[in-house]
């Protein structure tokens, strides 16, 4: 009996406290915490979540604000606020928060993939200086990990906190993203916040919304397969099985990892081993190996000062696809993908007098392994180079078939849109900075089930042409702040250069981007000059980051006299023949860098180029050919990398590529 009440008690006890009202803490967003950069001179809203009809009282500038929480929601609107600061916002609900350093600026986004993600740190070799001398507290960035949502649309980020341009923090800032910030702190003398949302490889269809995906029913398809979640998890499991085997496969067949010690080990016998020249590809050099394992080998001598140097620095280019490496059996980096450059340190006692082996395994998936030409290969020893250019001995570990493609799910259709960008809508921002459309050059072949007939026939670059600007009025909607100014980077040269005109899909794309340009307050940073043709990732983003401030300065902070853009074509005509291209943005006149106007390309209706004369005057440029007596199109930069281009306006930014008809 005593038993039953015991546990009768026990009851009751439990249920009162389930009963009884638990009071959560008051939350605010992340984006909203200390060190933030509030936009200023605009309405602003502190808000957060709460129990439904908890008091919430919000203190900022000797004022106290009082709400009442509605739906899990509350807020309380402020006054516009003046540039400046530092200020302290204090929250009471159920808990106490106070933020501290919090300042009003300019609050941009910087979005789009890897080209303006790129952080400092991986282009501190070309700006030595930036990240050890650069102390500037107002200039910030919060940036977002990688986050993706394939159904619900996220209310807030589960990670990043503001960090101001002081050393410590520099080598993760984006470098455009900084470069950019720096130069337009500089000019308006207010603080500069940044929110850094980009992902790497992600096409422009993952940052919109289902609602203007409507217009594209093949992307919203596939975002729609995902919203079941059996379906996302098999492809979950599916992909991981798939990668997993292939990689035991590599580990476990690798006959470089086989008997008493690897390939990499000291007194490996190497005189077998074939030839290998550095840099290069196994194709080119007709070897047959495209997917697989290959371990390679360089000997170098070093003296006995050099082995005691310390601070040696191994330079490695870029490598397809991933490497481990050594330096006499010691591991000393490796990096699973092609894209990131090889800059090893070398710890202290690695090195030694006489004969040293450098070894590395090299993972090819791709199907093109090698090592990318005009990229330093060298061991770097105070102020010395160590070539490792030249001849090298190979040797084939294992032979696979191609890795089979897999689903990324951050790329999907919306899925960052949901989740990298949306948390933002509640806060008021500056503008805009977007670098993207690599991804978009080729359109992607589904891996999924989309009916056929929702597959488009257009080019990839036809489809950018509409999807671009529709992604920028679907922001512009979702922000609810009217046409906000949207800065984007138009496509760098990259490629082999080609002897002869031909068609281009990077200049396609170019130029479909460049019709985002008819929609008010855009802008447009051309970077043909500055790419690099053997990497995807040029190192100068500083002048990125300027031409961007540029466009910023004239379209965001009303410079309307500064001559802030790249020429776009006004107007083509024909005169006999000769096709007479007038440009905007011309400034005093076109400038020539070089004694002639150089790819410059000339078809009549029939479209076959040919490269033509040209000359500059003033702001129209004149083409022609004596074998086209009714010349009808004019190409100009118009190619992956169109090496040799040389047209810019006054202030010394180039023309972009373009192919126009002319008027009749």
């Amino acid at each position: 009996m005593i038993t039953f009440l015991r546990k009768l008690n026990l009851f009751f006890v439990s249920s009162l406290l389930l009963s009884a009202p638990a009071f959560a803490d008051v939350r605010l967003p992340r984006l909203l915490s200390d060190g933030a950069i509030l936009q200023r001179e605009k309405p602003l809203e502190i808000w957060g979540w709460a129990d439904e009809g908890e008091k919430v009282t919000v203190e900022f500038g000797g004022k106290t604000y009082t709400t009442t929480t509605k739906s899990g929601r509350w807020s309380v609107a402020l006054p516009k606020q003046k540039a400046g600061g530092p200020h302290s916002i204090v929250v009471q609900g159920n808990n106490r928060i106070e933020l501290q350093d919090v300042w009003f600026g300019d609050l941009w986004i910087a979005a789009g993939q890897s080209n303006i993600e790129l952080p400092l740190r991986r282009v501190a070799q070309r700006y030595p200086e930036v990240i050890p001398n650069t102390n500037l507290p107002q200039v910030r960035q919060f940036s977002v990990p990688l986050i993706y949502s394939v159904d619900k649309v996220k209310e807030d980020y589960e990670q990043g906190s503001w960090k101001p341009a002081v050393p410590e923090n520099l080598p993760e800032f984006s470098a455009v993203g900084f470069f950019f910030a720096e130069e337009i702190h500089q000019h308006t003398q207010v603080p500069i916040g940044i929110l850094s949302i980009a992902v790497g490889g992600s096409p422009a269809q993952a940052w919109i919304s289902e609602e203007a995906l409507q217009k594209y029913p093949h992307y919203l398809a596939e975002a729609n397969l995902f919203k079941d979640p059996d379906y996302l998890q098999k492809t979950i499991e599916k992909d991981k099985s798939s990668s997993d085997a292939w990689y035991k496969k590599s580990q476990d067949e690798d006959l470089g990892l086989k008997g008493e010690k690897a390939w990499h080990s000291v007194g490996t016998n190497t005189e077998d081993w074939p030839k290998f020249k550095v840099p290069g590809y196994f194709g080119e050099q007709n070897i047959e190996f495209k997917h697989g394992v290959v371990w390679l080998k360089k000997t170098f001598e070093l003296t006995e000062a050099q082995a005691k140097q310390p601070n040696a620095t191994l330079w490695l280019g870029t490598l397809v696809d991933g490497d481990e490496t050594y330096i006499n059996g010691a591991r000393i980096g490796g990096i699973g993908y092609q894209y990131p450059p090889r800059i090893y340190p070398v710890p202290t006692g690695v090195l030694k007098a006489g004969k040293n082996i450098l070894t590395i395994r090299l993972t090819s998936y791709s199907g093109n392994p090698g090592f990318t030409p005009d990229k330093t290969y060298a061991l770097e020893i105070g102020d010395q180079k160590v070539d490792l250019q030249g001849e090298w001995q190979y040797k084939i570990g294992m032979h696979a078939e191609p890795m089979q493609p897999t689903t990324t799910l951050h790329y999907l259709p919306g899925s960052l849109f949901k989740a990298k960008l949306a948390p933002a809508f509640a806060f008021n921002i500056k503008g805009v900075l977007w670098y993207q459309g690599e991804s978009n050059v080729q359109r992607s072949k589904s891996l999924h089930p989309i009916p056929q007939d929702l597959i488009p026939t257009t080019t990839s670059a036809e489809e950018y042409q509409t999807l671009f600007p529709d992604l920028i009025r679907d922001w512009r909607k979702q922000f609810k702040q009217g046409d906000f100014p949207f800065l984007f980077v138009q496509l760098p040269n990259f490629g082999p250069a080609q002897s002869e005109p031909g068609d281009s899909e990077w200049a396609s794309l170019r130029q479909a981007a460049a019709a985002a340009l008819q929609l008010k307050n855009t802008g447009m940073a051309v970077t043909l000059d500055i790419g690099e043709w053997n990497d995807i990732h040029p190192l100068n983003k500083k002048d990125v980051g300027h031409r961007l401030a540029l466009t910023a300065r004239k379209i965001a902070y009303s410079e309307k006299s500064l001559l802030a853009e790249s020429p776009t074509v006004k107007s083509v005509k024909r005169k006999g023949n000769q096709l007479i291209v007038q440009f905007h943005n011309a400034g005093k006149e076109l400038q020539v860098r070089g004694p002639s106007p150089q790819h410059v390309a000339i078809a009549s209706d029939d479209k076959k180029f040919v490269w033509a004369n040209a000359k500059i005057d003033g702001n129209r440029l004149i083409v022609w050919h004596d074998s086209i007596e009714k010349p009808t199109w004019v190409r100009y930069a118009w190619a992956d990398n169109p090496e040799g281009a040389n047209l810019f306006n006054s202030a010394g930014l180039p023309i972009g590529s373009l192919e126009i008809k002319a008027n009749k």
